[in-house]
């Protein structure tokens, strides 16, 4: 079995689905997409070939932060055979209230996406001018290496971005500790922005060296963007790196 997510998280890497579920296939071997990050509005891995479509209902599919589950999808009539036995001899099922918030959440799915993809283009395109700011990784950037191929097999960019701030990790918590609309928490998806620092969160549980090999650093934050007014959202981050600013301007000199 080959497990990929596309985008991934933290980073927003996107690998060729089509490319993958082909290789996969010439060995016998499924195909597993995690499409979470790019919900099934803006990315359909089957379409692609993969066998297996994952995702966790928990963000973009219910899209109110009330909801815990998660969802497979096959093509496969002998993974499906295999997948519903297995469901029910384990007991993986969702409440009838979870199931319930989810198809609410899923009516507006369309019209979410549209504008968490919408506001995430306006907050990447925002971070990539600051002088602040290392690094933005968004697939919806021309300047991201992956854009030709997010363009190529996904119909918009997604809600996710990240970015490599300055300051160190001082400069981090300056830059967080001023913000009012994006909260600190490490889940996703939801119409509110979040903002999650992977050292210290979601990707603690790998060592330093580990991260750093992946391309996690300490100064990496990865920014949920909601569906809030875009201007709202940009005054935030404006808040946010003048704090960072002045942090550094009081740092004493060695």
């Amino acid at each position: 079995m080959i497990w990929l997510e596309s985008p991934t998280n933290p980073l927003l890497r996107v690998y060729d689905i089509k490319a993958i579920s082909e290789f996969a296939h010439t060995r016998g071997i499924l195909c597993v997409v995690d499409n979470t990050f790019a919900s099934p509005y803006f990315q359909r891995p089957l379409g692609m070939g993969c066998d297996i479509v994952v995702h966790s209902t928990t963000k973009y599919l219910g899209g109110h932060s009330d909801v815990v589950g998660g969802a497979v999808m096959t093509s496969n009539e002998e993974v499906y055979s295999k997948l519903r036995f297995n469901q029910n001899a384990i007991g993986a099922v969702p409440s009838p209230f979870d199931c319930f918030l989810t198809m609410r959440g899923i009516k507006t799915l369309a019209i979410r996406m549209e504008k968490h993809a919408a506001n995430a283009q306006r907050v990447a395109e925002y971070l990539e001018s600051s002088r602040q700011v290392n690094r933005v990784f968004y697939p919806g950037l021309p300047s991201n290496p992956h854009h030709e191929l997010a363009r190529r097999q996904m119909s918009g960019f997604g809600g996710m971005v990240s970015a490599d701030l300055k300051g160190g990790v001082k400069g981090v918590n300056a830059f967080l500790s001023a913000l009012k609309i994006f909260t600190l928490a490490e889940s996703l998806g939801g119409v509110e922005s979040l903002v999650d620092h992977p050292a210290t969160m979601t990707h603690a549980g790998m060592s330093g060296e580990e991260r750093l090999a992946v391309g996690i650093t300490d100064t990496l934050l990865r920014f949920s963007v909601g569906i809030e007014d875009a201007e709202d959202l940009i005054e935030d981050l404006e808040r946010g790196l003048k704090n960072l600013e002045h942090h550094a301007a009081t740092m004493p000199m060695n």
